[in-house]
Formats: structure tokens, C-alpha cells, sequence
């Protein structure tokens, strides 16, 4: 690896650790800088153009490491939705399973779908991770016989569904000292939402404003973290 290459990486380490424990707000690009080891306070700047190519970095990064993984699954042959859930949630508890400890990772992006200015940049989804997009398709086609508005209020769940078991996961991992069964928490995540998606409607209506309103208040659809 490139000494430039390896100073990027050391950065964006440390600014997923960093917002992580800290907050995405609270972290200053010299206090990332110090904490990656690189004397230069304006790497950040230099490296990535500013905090904004720092997020875009972090968000990229992950979904490239999810995307072939997705790809292969789905284009070995998705034959039902659970298949195409599982598409889209084994990657991301596969690249948490490979992650050096402690990991950071589920925590950052926990807090970056509430944060407007990463999930905004989570929304270029389909230029990085242009499989997520195929699989968001297949799902819908599956799920024809539900309210469009109900089907899309489902997906958005699907990002903060596994974000949030991720994230928890990963902390109490740290915390205990136990390594997770991330194979297991994929296997879990992907039953649940599949049967979330497949849930019957109790009041079409009703759980059709409901789901517009939660898509209003900035919910993440399902290919935005991974």
C-alpha cells in the first residue's frame, strides 16, 4: 500500500472510531488528523477536500466492501424475498465479522442515518453499490400486492433495523469482551425482515399515511447503509 493510501486509511480508522464514541459533530478534522498519527492538522483537508469527502469516504468505503458480495449472492439466483433480503443483510454481518477488534463500524453508521448531512450522501446508494438498487427492484416486484406507500415504509425500516442490531451488537462486544456470531446475527436479521415485509396490513389506509409520514421524517431505505 501506498504511503499516501495507508495515510488515508489510517484516517478514515480513526474517523469512524472517533465519531463512534464521540459523535459526528463533536469530532473536529485535526482531532481525526491527531488520532491517525499524522502530524499534518489539515489531512483531512488534503486527503479527502474538507469533512464533507471524509463522509463520502467512510460511506463508500463500506458500501465497495458490500457490493460484490451482494452481487454474487443475488446473481446466483435469488429465488424468494427472504433470498433477496439476505442479499442485502449477510454482506454487511460478513465485512463486520472481518473487521479488526474492536470495531466501530455499525456505531458510525447508526448515528450517521440520523445525521442529515451523511445520510444525504448515503442516498448516492446506486452509484457505488448499483446491486442494492437491482435488489430494492426484485423486492418490490415481490411485494406487488402491497400499498406502494406501505412497501416503501417497510424498506426504510430495513436500514435502521439492522444498523441498530449491528450497532448494539458491536458495542456489547466491546464492552464484554465476547466475540458475536455475526453469521448468526445475519441469518436472524434476515428472517425478521422478511417477515416484517410480508406482514399483513391492519388498515390499509392507516399504515399508508403512517408510512409516508416516517419516509417524510427521514428514514434510510433499505440499500442505504448496508
Amino acid at each position: 500500500m501506498a504511503r499516501s493510501e495507508r495515510a488515508r486509511s489510517a484516517l478514515l480508522d480513526a474517523a469512524e472510531r472517533l465519531f463512534a464514541q464521540q459523535g459526528i459533530a463533536q469530532v473536529s478534522d485535526r482531532k481525526v488528523a491527531e488520532a491517525a498519527g499524522n502530524s499534518n492538522h489539515s489531512a483531512v483537508g488534503y486527503h479527502f477536500g474538507g469533512r464533507e469527502g471524509l463522509l463520502r469516504a467512510l460511506v463508500d468505503r463500506h458500501l465497495a466492501e458490500i457490493e460484490e458480495r451482494s452481487r454474487v449472492m443475488f446473481d446466483e439466483g435469488s429465488a424468494s424475498l427472504l433470498d433477496d433480503v439476505r442479499a442485502l443483510v449477510v454482506p454487511v454481518t460478513e465485512v463486520m465479522a472481518e473487521l479488526p477488534r474492536p470495531t466501530w463500524r455499525a456505531r458510525f453508521f447508526s448515528l450517521a442515518l440520523h445525521d442529515p448531512s451523511v445520510s444525504r450522501l448515503m442516498r448516492r446508494t446506486s452509484e457505488v453499490a448499483p446491486t442494492t438498487a437491482r435488489i430494492g427492484q426484485s423486492v418490490g416486484a415481490r411485494l406487488s400486492h402491497l400499498d406502494p406507500a406501505v412497501v416503501r415504509g417497510r424498506t426504510m425500516l430495513m436500514a435502521h433495523l439492522v444498523n441498530s442490531a449491528c450497532a448494539e451488537i458491536e458495542e456489547k462486544a466491546e464492552r464484554d469482551g465476547e466475540e458475536p456470531d455475526w453469521p448468526g446475527v445475519g441469518d436472524f436479521l434476515s428472517d425478521a425482515i422478511a417477515g416484517m415485509l410480508l406482514a399483513p396490513v391492519s388498515r390499509p389506509r392507516s399504515a399508508a399515511a403512517g408510512a409516508r409520514q416516517a419516509g417524510a421524517s427521514g428514514g434510510a431505505g433499505a440499500g442505504r447503509e448496508g
